[in-house]
């Protein structure tokens, strides 16, 4: 398995490299691509503003904060920090628009939803929604931010549909520091990493088409989640932690009725369960 892993790494790393000159190239398609999205904004000054940011972001400066986006094309960098900071814009249109067009050019009937909460390591305390956190980068708790992410995946690709950052309850439980981070007052409660993940799925489940979703051993871990997703009338296939206990109902049982303390005594951690199945199986 080891190397096989190496094989398919080293195969994905080489899909990775970027040729010279190749992003000058894509300029022209990008400005095709954002026709649609850019068109959502209500002013000419933040179309403009909207494109050059996202031109900065796919350029190659080191540091793609608001102020070299800006020196970069020779603006004032207050214009940008406005237009990130300040200026009213609902970025909602923006995902929704993308999530169609998931939809309509990689849309199909087995197609699979991927939930995945993923970790950016991060220093200092200003960052919305950093503190010492899992971090699955690092492989340990950390200074990080975690956002929650939605995929989609068919045969026809795969792309990122939708996203949205984790607040832990030490942000949540403080309003003077959430008012300073400028986080809006519908984003203030707090929400679990699983009933983010519900709330994706609410927001484009029924706009694509999928049979399965799909996600690692944390979202796996709580039997909650995975009963609301069944009551929800989703099929899953979700990783657990290898000590999780379960009984196997396909096993034979005795008549006589059973107590939940017999069903707990009959409960075996799935790892030594998968141990003792036949090769066969």
């Amino acid at each position: 398995m080891d190397r096989l892993f190496e094989t398919r790494k080293r195969e994905l790393v080489q899909e990775c490299v970027v040729e010279d000159g190749l992003f000058a190239r894509s300029l022209m398609r990008l400005d095709e691509f954002m026709k649609p999205f850019i068109a959502q904004l209500p002013r000419l000054k933040q179309r403009h503003y909207a494109t050059t940011v996202v031109r900065g972001l796919c350029s190659d400066l080191e540091r793609k904060n608001a102020e070299s986006i800006a020196y970069h094309f020779g603006m004032d960098r207050k214009q940008i920090q406005h237009f990130i900071g300040i200026s009213e814009w609902d970025d909602q249109h923006f995902r929704k628009e993308l999530a169609r067009q998931i939809a309509t050019q990689l849309g199909e009937q087995d197609g699979v939803l991927v939930f995945d909460p993923s970790a950016f390591p991060k220093s200092g305390k200003q960052s919305v929604g950093v503190a010492r956190q899992w971090c699955g980068r690092l492989g340990k708790v950390d200074n990080c931010q975690v956002g929650v992410f939605l995929g989609y995946v068919s045969g026809r690709g795969h792309a990122l549909v939708d996203g949205d950052l984790y607040l832990p309850e030490e942000w949540t439980k403080n309003k003077t520091r959430m008012k300073k981070a400028g986080i809006p007052n519908h984003k203030q409660k707090y929400r679990t990493r699983h009933q983010m993940c519900l709330e994706l799925l609410n927001e484009h489940g029924q706009s694509l088409p999928h049979r399965w979703i799909t996600g690692d051993d944390e979202l796996g871990r709580p039997i909650e989640f995975r009963r609301e997703l069944q009551r929800l009338g989703e099929q899953y296939l979700l990783a657990v932690p290898c000590n999780t206990k379960f009984v196997d109902l396909e096993t034979e049982q005795p008549d006589e009725p059973e107590t939940d303390r017999k069903k707990s005594q009959r409960a075996v951690r799935v790892d030594q369960w998968a141990a003792a199945q036949p090769d066969a199986a």
